[in-house]
């Protein structure tokens, strides 16, 4: 059964351009992963400080595979701060 995340991270104006920067990168190691079937984050044409998230993996190992990866990577580092909105089904 895929997994799916859809939601939105917000950041500050102080990590705005850092992250849309470093988004770059984590969007193309995530399409790398092995179970990874859609990757966006896009930021909102409304509101700048607001990314939008939407994440399809194969399964549930292959999402966990991920999230373990994102968090002890760069992106992981650069982001912890944010405010995560997320739904996962």
């Amino acid at each position: 059964m895929h997994v799916i995340l859809e939601g939105y991270i917000v950041v500050s104006a102080d990590e705005l351009e850092v992250v849309q920067k470093a988004l770059v990168e984590h969007t193309r190691l995530t399409r790398l992963e092995d179970g990874c079937l859609q990757f966006e984050v896009v930021q909102d044409v409304v509101n700048q400080y607001q990314f939008n998230v939407y994440e399809e993996f194969i399964n549930q190992t292959a999402f966990e595979l991920h999230q373990t990866r994102a968090r002890q990577s760069r992106w992981g580092l650069l982001t912890k701060n944010v405010e995560r909105h997320y739904q996962i089904r």
